[in-house]
């Protein structure tokens, strides 16, 4: 026999004067047509849902042969009743148009997760269930799991040449999270002045406004932030995106980033160091953390999201000594911590060199998008010129003075191809026109497709 013994809520009134199995049926009426319960949903027995409820068993059989009468219940083999597939009402929230996603989309910020490592991950939740002892269940340490913070330390000297170690890292919800409370932090001990590379991205400025810090552009030259501009700016904390600068590309020389270390080390200033994809590199050296020459005067952060998947909501941050208990706090206060099992999962995958293995795998894979991008651009449309193209996830083209971001951006949106000018991205005013190309989820067909409809694009816009 199929039954539930699951709860349902209704609302019943014993002093209204209105049978309760009416107002039994009632309730359940409403909550079908209004899909919140949905088609195939197996009802509560009768039994079970009369306990529940303080009735006796014959209110709520009563109530069900009405529905089941009138079609909105059935009784299947075997004695269960369920919701039967009729049409419903949607909740209002559902029920505006929204227009479908582009049919080629060279948004940003999108890596491929139909490879994310299915396998490999299992076998780290495995070992994590049946190894994992229940006291660490328990509420835990504000900067996250000690055993996650080793393998992260670990892994970030080794490849990044970080200066980590597990009683100065902190776990988050992905850099959105980490960065909001480092603000905040940051704001409550007396910052005041937050300087972001121009053109960068735009998300932290609205989370820097919040926190009360006053946000300043400072440009981008071909070897990173202009040291010179920001010692102007009368900034007390910059975010820098060395190794691989976004949405440019470009890379920080070896002369930035000791200019940076000497900026910050000048005053009590911080270098916020957000590297954000620099495992994904194609045609240069590594080019090694700036928070490995400074580690109390640079924060540096980074994430899974890139790497694994967005959805994995796992992010990190190297913090200097002076602010790892305050961070820690505001983590705490924040959410109580991140899931102890995903931490402990994605500890055991990176300290059994998984994570290493997926990226030399997607490496090359990424790379060959990026050559059929670069190729492409090339031959259909050769003026428009792509930089930073040596690593990461997307290729930046600059735009013929003719053409206006917001009418490619349009135009290509009716051919359903997804375009996305660098407009949102500038700080101190509007600058060169460009297009930013993510292609990490796209195929290779998916690409030559793409600039070839944005090609036609360009000319019936150029009449």
């Amino acid at each position: 026999m199929r039954t539930s013994s699951g709860e349902l809520l209704v609302e019943l009134r014993r002093d209204n004067g209105v049978p309760l199995h009416q107002q039994l049926e009632s309730g359940i009426r409403t909550r079908i047509r209004g899909g919140l319960l949905r088609a195939d949903t197996v009802m509560p027995s009768t039994r079970a849902l009369a306990q529940d409820l303080g009735l006796s068993r014959g209110v709520v059989v009563e109530a069900y042969q009405q529905l089941v009468a009138e079609g909105y219940l059935v009784t299947r083999a075997g004695g269960s009743t369920q919701v039967a597939d009729i049409a419903v009402v949607e909740p209002a929230m559902t029920r505006s148009a929204v227009s479908g996603p582009p049919r080629i989309d060279f948004r940003y910020s999108r890596p491929d997760v139909s490879q994310f490592p299915r396998a490999a991950w299992l076998r780290s939740v495995r070992r994590v269930l049946n190894e994992t002892p229940y006291r660490s269940l328990a509420y835990i340490d504000g900067r996250g799991t000690l055993e996650l913070r080793t393998a992260l330390a670990d892994y970030l000297n080794r490849v990044r040449g970080t200066a980590a170690g597990p009683e100065n890292m902190l776990i988050c919800n992905g850099f959105a999270q980490g960065s909001r409370l480092l603000l905040t932090v940051l704001a409550a001990q007396g910052y005041r002045r937050l300087a972001v590379e121009d053109p960068s991205d735009n998300d932290l400025r609205e989370v820097a406004a919040a926190a009360w810090l006053e946000v300043v552009g400072v440009p981008v030259t071909e070897s990173g932030i202009d040291v010179e501009a920001l010692e102007q700016s009368g900034a007390d904390v910059v975010l820098v995106t060395a190794a691989h600068q976004f949405p440019t590309g470009a890379v920080a020389s070896a002369e930035t980033r000791a200019a940076l270390v000497a900026w910050a080390a000048g005053r009590d200033r911080l270098v916020i160091e957000d590297d954000y994809d620099a495992e994904y590199r194609y045609d240069r050296e590594p080019i090694g953390a700036i928070q490995g020459l400074a580690p109390d005067r640079v924060a540096y952060a980074g994430t899974a999201s890139k790497t694994l998947a967005p959805g994995l909501r796992l992010g990190w941050l190297i913090l200097p000594a002076r602010l790892v208990e305050p961070m820690a706090q505001a983590k705490l206060m924040d959410d109580r911590g991140s899931p102890v099992f995903d931490q402990l999962a994605f500890a055991d995958f990176v300290a059994r060199g998984e994570f290493d293995r997926h990226l030399r795998r997607m490496r090359p894979r990424y790379r060959a998008l990026r050559d059929t991008l670069v190729e492409q651009l090339t031959i259909r449309l050769p003026e428009f010129k792509p930089v930073g193209v040596s690593a990461g996830l997307h290729v930046l083209a600059w735009l013929p003075p003719e053409l206006s971001e917001e009418a490619v951006r349009a135009a290509a949106s009716e051919r359903g191809l997804g375009v996305y000018g660098l407009a949102p991205y500038w700080v101190s005013g509007p600058g060169p026109a460009g297009l930013v190309f993510g292609y990490g989820s796209l195929t290779r067909k998916e690409v030559v497709e793409g600039i070839d409809l944005l090609a036609e694009v360009i000319s019936d816009l150029r009449g």
